[in-house]
């Protein structure tokens, strides 16, 4: 018999210590991902230097070349060398992570980009001399040399992953990544209205492209800021969207926040900062979605460019290696700060809603300015919003509006002005009716244009505010119908009603089970007037499933309303009186967030004499 052959064990796992270069490469492959990365670690250092002009340049996406050069206070040239080693900084001194002012404070951009490319540091400290030149690929350094530049820094990369093959292989086409320096570049700007930036495609050497040239803008936070979102973001984006300036216990909250009818079809307009930090953060973005929330359908998303300036002790800006996300000590209170903040502006704009419906308003209807900076405020804040109409025929005719049904006028008293000399509020944000056209448009003449006013968006909109601020005053009061009405859905449906009752009770709505899938309905909200009892009630299901789905009971409830008032509005295709149409102004005038309807859309367009007179050729 043979014996058996000895096991061989495996070999014991070495553990060695990686030599510099791989260390740095490791170090490279969270700082830089791509061309883009590469470009926001320099930029900011520059900002961080104080510079008051930027100029970047790239060929084929970053992959071949990438520079920048700013006019800021520069590099010492016997610091170069120590500038280009792992972890050395100017922007922090060890000894409290807590404080941390600056975009970069880690000291791994330069060496890491030095690791997987060729890298060179020219620099002129101010008030040296001469400016002096570094030059290192991995880990072959060179000797200072002097350089010619009059001021600042340039650092220039060569060859993108040329030392790691296998990363260059998952970048993307040039095109792509010239799109994320884009993206990029812009979103620092944002942060950085005082800074001049200066963007350029020079893979043809011989004729470089310019693809953005941002001039430095002066000015109070607002005037400059407004000035460069609008060239960044688009020049209808200030002129539709309100100021955000909110305090709350040490944070504050600034920027703008666009009008619920200026949204888009997907969330690629969402521009975030922490203490001039771009982050893309899901506390923030969270708490952007929920302040529009009662304004918006959830197929489209508000455009909003937010400041947020924390303590420094308050964040945590080191959670996330190339910096795009920040831990906060307290979350509920940035939460807070920014719903509320929102919030109060959207109400605080009254009936104002977009120059353009979205993106896709006619641009013969966009209104024009001879002052720039006039479109960057909103037209008028909350406390500026008009007055609610005194008693008065129109307050009368709003209650006939408010039910649904038409009701006779009171008789004028005997010394009323006669109608004919009787002036008319021109003057009125919304003007004076003058016909209704497809038995759904409201045709009004204001001082200076023409409102067009879609009356069953314009209604639905005041009856859910009115809904509102019943419930929160003492509940929305019910009429009980005469005859109850037994509605019968699927089983899900009178499931989700049925567990629903008692907070449906409290909205004037009041159910009980009727054996099987029935319901029986026997008081609805007596703001709705007469409504179909089956429709409504499979509306409210609908609204109570898609509210669980979203969480949330001020939601779920909010949502019910929403859909109780597309019920109790006044339908397309019906016939509206001068008294009725106008008292339809009068009250979007005085109501909150009246711009739009509870789905977004804007309620009324509004064309200005001079759009009108461009149209027939007249200007």
């Amino acid at each position: 018999m043979n014996a058996e052959s000895p096991k061989i064990e495996p070999a014991l796992p070495v553990i060695r210590q990686l030599d510099a270069a791989a260390q740095n490469r490791i170090a490279a492959g969270e700082v830089v991902e791509r061309p883009a990365s590469a470009i926001k670690e320099l930029v900011e250092n520059s900002l961080d230097a104080g510079a008051t002009r930027i100029e970047i340049a790239y060929a084929d996406g970053g992959k071949r070349l990438i520079r920048v050069s700013d006019d800021g206070h520069g590099i010492p040239a016997d610091a170069l060398p120590l500038a280009l080693s792992r972890h050395a900084t100017s922007k922090l001194d060890g000894t409290d992570f807590s404080n941390i002012l600056t975009f970069g404070f880690r000291g791994e951009a330069l060496p890491s980009l030095g690791a997987v490319g060729r890298l060179t540091l020219t620099s002129r400290a101010r008030g040296a001399a001469e400016a002096a030149s570094l030059t290192v690929r991995g880990e072959a350094t060179g000797s200072v040399r002097p350089a010619a530049l009059a001021r600042g820094t340039v650092v220039e990369l060569e060859g993108l992953f040329s030392a790691t093959p296998a990363r260059l292989k998952f970048l993307r086409s040039d095109r792509a990544e010239a799109q994320a320096i884009n993206d990029t570049v812009r979103r620092l700007a944002m942060a950085a209205p005082e800074t001049a930036i200066l963007l350029q495609d020079v893979s043809d050497p011989a004729a470089p492209r310019q693809i953005l040239r941002l001039d430095a803008e002066p000015g109070d936070l607002f005037e400059g800021l407004g000035r460069r979102l609008g060239a960044i973001i688009g020049a209808e984006f200030p002129e539709n969207a309100l100021a955000i300036d909110s305090t709350r216990e040490g944070l504050r909250l600034t920027g703008y926040a666009a009008l619920p009818t200026y949204s888009r079809g997907a969330a690629v307009a969402q521009y975030l900062f922490v203490n001039g930090r771009p982050v893309r953060d899901r506390l923030l973005l969270g708490a952007l979605r929920a302040a529009y929330m009662d304004v918006l359908s959830r197929d489209r998303h508000p455009v909003a460019a937010l400041f947020l300036d924390v303590p420094p002790d308050l964040v945590d800006v080191n959670v996330h290696p190339a910096k795009a996300e920040v831990r906060f000590r307290d979350p509920g209170l940035v939460r807070g700060l920014v719903v509320g903040a929102l919030k109060q502006a959207l109400a605080g704009a009254g009936h104002r809603g977009a120059t353009t419906t979205g993106i896709g308003m006619l641009g013969a209807f966009r209104p024009e300015t001879d002052q720039p900076s006039a479109p960057y405020r909103p037209a008028w804040s909350g406390a500026q919003a008009p007055a609610r109409p005194a008693p008065g025929t129109a307050a009368l005719f709003t209650r006939a509006l408010w039910s649904g049904r038409v009701e006779e006028l009171p008789a004028e008293p005997e010394d009323a002005p006669d109608p004919e000399t009787r002036p008319e509020p021109l003057d009125l944000p919304l003007g004076v009716a003058r016909a209704q056209i497809h038995e759904n448009y409201v045709v009004a003449q204001t001082g200076d244009g023409m409102v067009i006013v879609d009356q069953h968006a314009a209604h639905e909109r005041l009856v859910y505010e009115r809904l509102k601020a019943q419930r929160a005053a003492s509940g929305v009061p019910g009429q009980m119908l005469l005859i109850p009405e037994v509605v019968e859905l699927d089983e899900a449906a009178t499931a989700r009603l049925l567990d629903a009752a008692e907070d449906l009770a409290a909205l004037g709505l009041a159910l009980e089970p009727f054996g099987g899938n029935a319901v029986c309905l026997r008081e609805t909200p007596a703001i709705l007037g007469e409504v179909d009892g089956r429709a409504l009630l499979a509306d409210i299901a609908d609204a109570l499933a898609e509210g669980t789905a979203a969480g949330g009971l001020e939601a779920r409830i909010d949502a019910i309303l929403s859909r109780m008032a597309c019920h109790g509005s006044v339908r397309s295709g019906r016939r509206m009186s001068a008294q009725e149409m106008n008292a339809l102004l009068r009250e979007m005038e005085a109501t909150p967030l009246s711009g739009q309807c509870n789905h977004g859309r804007p309620t009324y367009v509004e064309l200005k004499l001079h759009d009108i007179e461009r149209l027939f050729g007249r200007r």
